[in-house]
């Protein structure tokens, strides 16, 4: 099984970051039986990358992966340098996809996690002493027990300029607040020891991540829809290229079927990015506990042999009947 990643350029490691440099023309054209994948290093579009792999090479089909940041990835889909992507974050994307629809190089293919949102998080302890909104924030002696202080990731990524806007727009009073902006393990060794010794810590949290299986945390309400739409309720669109989507029509089918809840995902994020294990491993192991979900994923695909896909996936991968 071929899942080593093979970068085109460097690309920045942080969720949701945006790596600002140009796409390298070294990738061929693809195969008919290719499916070339650009994988930020995000757990979450790893292990689910590293699922549609173990998938598609099952069928016959040869898969690369090819580590890119999230700019980079939308100039390698337009080039047909890339064929899919499964972590096009919206609305944090929203300007990179737009663009890339408009010049029609890229099919949507729509939503792969159901229940992804961004926004403030809190210790449920916190959220049980009345600080259930954003709104909240603006309170002086709610401030004070904050110290005033947001804990997040990068600085560059996409929650850190949304933060960023806030404070200079002293939105949810937030304008004398600090940032403290560090790294996604910086930030959760933060909230791990606030927890801990029970203090009130508020920070930039998301889901899917195991962050949600392993602290007990609430979402602030978002009134004003600082994070997007929704409160930051957030979609995670699977993309082909126009090319590739008229050319590899049962390779796409699969693609567009594979649909997780964030409790699946941030479950899988937990086995590979917590647990260090494997991501091929934590999506096989997700296959086997799941083995209705797997069949609907190949429902009318079929091998590259034109047999039916799900009898084959389940003897070779043995997954028990659906």
């Amino acid at each position: 099984m071929n899942l080593s990643l093979r970068p085109l350029t460097l690309a920045l490691a942080g969720t949701l970051l945006v790596a600002p440099l140009a796409v390298s023309s070294v990738a061929q054209a693809a195969e008919p039986e290719d499916v070339r994948f650009s994988v930020p290093a995000w757990p979450g579009v790893t292990v689910k990358t590293a699922l549609a792999t173990t998938l598609l090479e099952t069928l016959g089909y040869e898969v690369t992966q090819e580590e890119l940041g999230s700019t980079i990835t939308y100039e390698a889909l337009t080039q047909e340098e890339i064929d899919a992507y499964l972590a096009a974050w919206l609305p944090a994307q929203q300007a990179m996809f737009d663009a890339s629809l408009e010049k029609d190089a890229i099919v949507d293919l729509g939503n792969n996690v159901d229940g992804a949102r961004l926004g403030f998080a809190v210790p449920t302890y916190v959220y049980e002493a009345g600080v259930t909104s954003a709104e909240d924030l603006a309170d002086e002696e709610i401030a004070d027990k904050l110290d005033r202080t947001i804990y997040s990731i990068e600085v560059g990524s996409g929650m850190s300029d949304t933060l960023n806007g806030a404070v200079e727009n002293d939105t949810y009073g937030l304008g004398d607040w600090d940032l403290s902006e560090t790294s996604t393990p910086g930030m959760l060794s933060a909230v791990d020891a606030a927890i801990d010794r029970e203090e009130w810590i508020v920070f930039a949290g998301w889901t899917p991540h195991w962050m949600n299986i392993e602290y007990d945390v609430q979402y602030l309400t978002d009134t004003q829809d600082m994070w997007g739409p929704e409160g930051g309720r957030s979609d995670v669109r699977s993309l082909v290229s126009t090319a590739f989507n008229a050319s590899n029509p049962n390779a796409t089918r699969l693609l567009d079927q594979l649909s997780f809840t964030a409790d699946d995902q941030s479950a899988m994020i937990r086995g590979f990015s917590y647990e260090e294990r494997e991501p091929e491993e934590v999506a096989l192991e997700w296959m086997r506990e799941n083995p209705a979900k797997v069949k609907a994923f190949l429902e009318g695909v079929t091998t590259l042999d034109g047999e039916p896909a799900w009898p084959a996936v389940q003897q070779a991968l043995e997954i028990p009947a659906a």
